[in-house]
């Protein structure tokens, strides 16, 4: 005899049923990946707006191509020089990633305030300036066998200096644009956990780049501290609203300037007594004493011309000894007749 199910056998066999039903179809569709989202430190909030993170990466695209070319004539060899990244961070986060046989260089700034800043802090792998070193000396700069715990001897670190003095040099340029922005190189920094130039918890920017030479590909990292960028960023806003006024000034006075510049100008004026015709043949035989007669009454008025242009009538006299001419009236130019 057939086996009858009870109502409790019966519900749990439909849920078994139902149960596999949806796990095929969600084995069927494809699962989707989440997409990760970088954690906000709401401890330490950002300081620089995108805007000015902008202009730093724009100012630091055209040290980029000021940089290859300077490479270029240095090591003849292409290279590239990109900017990869623009990034605001805590000092700390940046000294972290350092090895301690990195080598920083320190580069002094001075601004149009003469205010005290910090140093620009560069970083080049090792790798890339074993590559630079080797080609500076004649090699190929690609048998390198350099990695991050490579450390410098003291030649090295003289070619290290030389040529780092190139890659320090173009920041002025690039920030002329913008701002007064002196640098110059100050020193190499063997051990950066021993460098105290700028506080751990300080914000700075780092620029991040990427430099291939040849066949050697490495990074380049500039750190900019938020001091530096305070006093540059409260320089440029000045300096605009300060241009934006003085446009104002000019737009409202624009003729009393024209006018000013023109009153310090020099001008030529003329007296001319009258004008006489004479054939060739007079000329020839004019001697001493001779007497050239103008075709003019004797009171007659005379011209003043100023830079070859007519504009006074006046009176022949002396003053003080010396000849004279008294200015009577203003030449009018005839107008024109228009057809109508």
């Amino acid at each position: 005899m057939a086996d009858v199910l009870s109502q409790s056998q019966i519900d749990a066999l439909l849920n078994s049923l139902q149960g596999a039903d949806e796990g095929n179809e969600a084995a069927a569709e494809p699962k989707k990946v989440e997409q990760e989202y970088r954690k906000y430190d709401f401890y330490s909030p950002k300081k620089y707006t995108k805007d000015k993170l902008k202009m730093l990466r724009s100012i630091y695209d055209n040290y980029a191509r000021i940089a290859s070319s300077q490479i270029n004539g240095l090591f003849r060899v292409a290279s590239e020089v990109e900017v990869v990244g623009v990034e605001e961070q805590r000092y700390y986060e940046f000294g972290n990633a350092l090895n301690e046989t990195d080598v920083l260089t320190l580069a002094q700034v001075e601004l149009q305030d003469h205010s005290k800043n910090p140093p620009l802090v560069f970083h080049i792998a090792p790798a890339l300036m074993g590559a630079m070193i080797d080609r500076m000396l004649g090699g190929t700069g690609t048998d390198m066998s350099v990695d991050m715990s490579y450390t410098y001897t003291d030649i090295e670190l003289a070619l290290y200096a030389k040529i780092i003095r190139y890659l320090v040099a173009i920041t002025s340029d690039v920030w002329s644009g913008y701002i007064s922005f002196k640098t110059e190189f100050e020193r190499i920094e063997e051990n950066p956990s021993m460098f105290q130039g700028i506080s751990v918890d300080e914000t700075v920017v780092i620029i991040m780049m990427r430099i291939q030479m040849g066949d050697m590909e490495g990074a380049m990292n500039i750190c900019i501290p938020g001091t530096l960028l305070g006093n540059i960023f409260d320089i440029i806003d000045k300096t605009k609203h300060l241009a934006d006024k003085s446009d104002q000034t000019h737009t409202r006075s624009n003729r009393d300037d024209i006018l000013e510049s023109i009153r310090e100008s020099k001008m030529d004026i003329m007296a001319q007594l009258g004008v006489a015709k004479l054939n060739l043949d007079d000329v020839y035989n004019l001697h001493v004493g001779d007497v050239i007669d103008l075709n003019k009454p004797q009171n007659s008025l005379i011209s003043l011309y100023i830079e070859g242009q007519p504009w006074f009538n006046g009176q022949l006299g002396v003053h003080n000894k010396n000849v004279a001419v008294k200015i009577e009236n203003r030449i009018v130019e005839p107008k024109e007749d228009v057809a109508v």
